[in-house]
């Protein structure tokens, strides 16, 4: 069983509803929060945020409470342009909860509270003093008064500047063809590490692919090169278009064509010398092709013909087989 005490305060009271204390939706720090607004005196231009600082309730538990007083209707806020140009927030607390209508209706009969009312005269600028004397022209005399009484070096007359050239104009930037502009669209397909190219990049990319096809280079070429410039141990590519800028800024010369000439434009076959022009192959049989020079018509060379009968069998070509058709 509980008892109650309550004695009735002599001053600084403020009375509040039951349901307002008592209200289902509202959090001990929304309820903390509107009553000790609704208990300053008249006035009184503290800000929400003020209140919760003074009231102990931390940052996020003043937004949640905020935000519950809000959609109950016990707080609104607007914002509006005051004289001199200044931005307010204005926020309204009552005791009892208000649509948007009635709110704008009591708001629009409140003073705006512009920020320059809080400025201390100390920070005003003060009335400016003038200074002490009337003001002089400044001295146009700018020969000495007196001679210096020693010889004075004079300085080197300075040469004559020439006016500059003006500067050439910058090159015009040609727009790349549209062969260069249609390798540049294709190689998103040549590779899934080029997918992500940006398009922002395809004019730069076409320019370097122009001067490739330019030097020579055929558009085989061009793929062949980026496709053995690209990682080949699984390494993702994060930047495709930095990549394909690297690849593409250096152009290497174009190699010539390996097509087969024409048999007139061949060259001849080498003759051979004088010397070994004059010797024959012996048609014995040798491990290695042997090389003599004949005294006459001979076809076997001097070791195969003074060697033994047996030897010369041997050394002896074979015979000739020939086919007779009846």
């Amino acid at each position: 069983m509980i008892y109650r005490h309550h004695i009735a305060p002599p001053r600084a009271f403020s009375q509040f509803s039951h349901d307002l204390i008592r209200h289902p939706r509202l959090s001990s720090d929304a309820v903390r929060l509107l009553t000790w607004q609704l208990s300053l005196p008249d006035g009184a231009r503290e800000s929400l945020s003020r209140t919760a600082e003074r009231a102990r309730i931390g940052a996020c538990a003043f937004t949640r409470a905020k935000r519950q007083l809000k959609e109950e209707g016990f707080v609104h806020e607007r914002r509006l342009q005051g004289p001199g140009g200044h931005w307010v927030t204005q926020q309204l607390v009552s005791n009892v909860p208000l649509n948007a209508a009635e709110a704008a209706k009591i708001l629009g009969r409140m003073p705006v509270h512009t920020p320059s009312a809080d400025v201390s005269p100390q920070v005003a600028p003060s009335r400016r003093i003038p200074a002490v004397g009337a003001p002089t022209p400044p001295p146009t005399d700018g020969y000495p008064r007196k001679d210096p009484g020693e010889n004075t070096s004079h300085r080197p007359a300075e040469p004559e500047q020439k006016p500059e050239p003006d500067p050439e104009p910058a090159p015009k930037t040609t727009e790349p063809p549209e062969a260069a502009r249609s390798l540049v669209a294709a190689l998103p397909h040549l590779s899934p590490d080029l997918r992500r190219i940006p398009r922002g990049m395809h004019d730069e990319l076409a320019r370097l692919v122009t001067r490739w096809l330019t030097t020579g280079h055929t558009p085989a070429a061009i793929r062949t090169h980026i496709l053995r410039g690209l990682p080949d141990d699984g390494t993702p590519v994060h930047r495709p278009g930095g990549l394909l800028r690297y690849l593409l800024r250096d152009v290497p010369p174009a190699l010539a064509p390996t097509s087969s000439a024409p048999t007139a434009e061949q060259p001849a076959p080498a003759r051979p010398s004088s010397r070994l022009a004059t010797l024959r192959e012996c048609e014995g049989n040798h491990v290695q092709a042997t090389l003599f020079r004949p005294a006459g018509g001979e076809t076997l060379c001097r070791r195969c013909l003074n060697s033994s009968p047996y030897e010369a069998s041997r050394c002896a070509p074979p015979p000739r087989q020939r086919t007779v058709i009846a």
